[in-house]
């Protein structure tokens, strides 16, 4: 009992002491969060500005000889049913490969009756000329126009044809080149689209160098010429404008010219209708009587003179399509595409109910 006691007084002593001292147990610790915003310094000249990107461009090149780009699509192909982009160019896309405005299908030159059966592209002599399709070499040297072998005085001087593995509703395609200055290709050999089967010149009736171009169907034959704008195909982002002008009584004009006038480039193209003669021959879808390739894009004007007054419309180009034009003198434009051709076999209207058979 004593013990006890005498415990209790020291402990009593001991918290008495630390009173006197000012020494309090130690509590609990209290966490207080600050919940302000802390200052922050912000020393431009500290920071760099990030260093800006830059590109190492090459040193320009040469301008290109020509804007012509060839298709993405392959050859032959056509954008609708009655179109026809059978062909690639019988010259390569680094040469001027464009035909001369004043010499395409149609036209007329030397004489009231004869008229341009082709196109003619002017390109310096010794250019390569390439096949526009696969085929066989059908003529290859002098006399194709005259259809004389070795005949040194004919209009189309060292010539090559080619008959194409493909044909057209059924039936065969041909595609010649004239005024060559050296022949590469010989009889009954098979070419491929590009293969070299000659090179440019002026033999033949010719006014300088160049390569004339013709799509022939169904037969090898003067007579069955058809424009070659509309069998090309048409280079990247680039289309072809296709018209028939006629007078007000919707007979159609010859030798009438059409210009047309880019809305976005200003650059301005002319164009002249067929000339009369027998070997001129129609689209049969279009049945036109101008066409005018190799247009990039875009919106065009078009203005047409006649009976001393100016006629104007505009035209949207397509890449890769044929955009249609019809123009009938005091009657103006018009922009519908023909109608879809008919079996003239078939009634134009069907009996609603079937017919009884006796």
């Amino acid at each position: 009992m004593r013990f006890k006691n005498s415990l209790t007084v020291i402990l009593l002593t001991l918290i008495l002491s630390a009173c006197a001292q000012g020494v309090e147990p130690n509590p609990t610790p209290v966490v207080i969060r600050d919940v302000s915003q802390p200052e922050v310094k912000f020393d431009a000249a500290q920071t760099p500005s990030p260093v800006p990107f830059q590109f190492s461009l090459p040193t320009p090149g040469a301008e290109p000889i020509s804007g012509w780009r060839p298709p993405l699509y392959p050859i032959p192909w056509a954008m609708s049913p009655y179109d026809h982009f059978y062909f690639a160019r019988p010259i390569a896309a680094d040469q001027v490969n464009w035909p001369i405005p004043d010499y395409r299908y149609g036209g007329v030159f030397f004489a009231p009756n004869i008229v341009h059966t082709g196109i003619d592209i002017p390109t310096p002599e010794g250019t390569p000329i390439m096949a526009a399709g696969p085929g066989t070499i059908v003529w290859a040297g002098w006399g194709l126009f005259t259809e004389a072998p070795r005949n040194e005085d004919d209009p189309y001087g060292l010539a090559v044809a080619i008959r194409h593995d493909f044909g057209y509703k059924g039936q065969q395609l041909y595609t010649i080149y004239a005024h060559m200055s050296k022949v590469f290709a010989i009889l009954d050999q098979h070419v491929e689209t590009g293969d070299v089967i000659g090179l440019v010149g002026s033999t033949g009736a010719t006014t300088g160098p160049h390569v004339h171009f013709e799509v022939r169907f169904p037969t090898n034959s003067f007579f069955d010429t058809y424009n070659p704008e509309l069998w090309i195909a048409p280079p990247q982002g680039w289309g072809v404008l296709v018209g028939r002008v006629m007078d007000t009584k919707e007979k159609t004009l010859q030798g009438v010219e059409v210009n047309l006038k880019s809305v976005e480039t200003k650059k301005s193209y002319v164009v002249k209708t067929y000339g009369g003669g027998g070997a001129v021959n129609r689209d049969a879808y279009y049945n036109e009587n101008m066409v005018l390739g190799d247009l990039p894009a875009g919106f065009y004007k078009v203005t047409v003179k006649y009976d001393k007054k100016t006629y104007e419309t505009w035209v949207e180009i397509f890449p890769g399509q044929v955009t249609y034009f019809t123009y009938a003198g005091e009657n103006g434009f018009n922009l519908v595409r023909p109608p879809a051709p008919t079996l003239k076999s078939l009634p134009e209207v069907l009996p609603a109910t079937p017919t009884s058979i006796p």
